[in-house]
């Protein structure tokens, strides 16, 4: 095969690549209920779901209580976790509405921001995750994808990775009380 042809192949392939590449947000830019963060994230909620291993298997349940609420345009969920070992841990977000319509989010054993945009009935949120692991921590990118599926109820779809290869998922559903 000659360089040219090599470059073409070289060419269709990286396009190949791209066409497999993640669903946009937009795509959901029309479906209806229409997911508004500061009305859905507003009052009490509940969250319940599984974790599972890279290979598929369900390593541990949860259920969590989420207080959320707006104060001058900033979002806070206080989420508190029980896990099906006893375990506990909290996590609260902050969230922050940019000029763009798109949204910055914190949290303590978050790394850095996270990117959190909305469509339609569905809300992508794209960050570094720091948990225990063993003596110390680990980080993992953590790719939420979340679609509300009636006024009052939400799934939760998230993929963990660590270098570029998935480690597990978290699935739950996400209720307003």
């Amino acid at each position: 095969m000659n360089f040219a042809m090599r470059c073409a192949f070289a060419v269709v392939c990286l396009g190949v690549i791209a066409s497999c590449s993640s669903v946009s947000i937009e795509t959901y830019a029309d479906n209806k209920p229409r997911l508004v963060a500061e009305e859905f994230f507003n009052g009490k909620l509940t969250a319940h779901g599984i974790v599972k291993d890279r290979g598929g298997e369900v390593i541990r349940y949860f259920n969590a209580t989420i207080d959320a609420y707006w104060v001058d345009g900033v979002g806070t969920l206080d989420e508190r976790f029980v896990f099906d070992d006893g375990e506990q841990q909290t996590r609260v977000w902050k969230l922050v509405p940019n000029a763009d319509g798109k949204y910055t989010a914190t949290a303590g054993d978050v790394v850095g921001e996270a990117a959190m945009q909305v469509a339609g009935n569905s809300l992508f949120l794209d960050y570094v995750l720091r948990i225990p692991y063993g003596d110390g921590t680990i980080d993992l990118r953590i790719d939420d994808r979340m679609y509300l599926v009636s006024e009052r109820v939400l799934l939760n779809e998230s993929i963990m990775t660590k270098w570029g290869f998935e480690v597990g998922q978290i699935t739950l559903v996400i209720q307003k009380i």
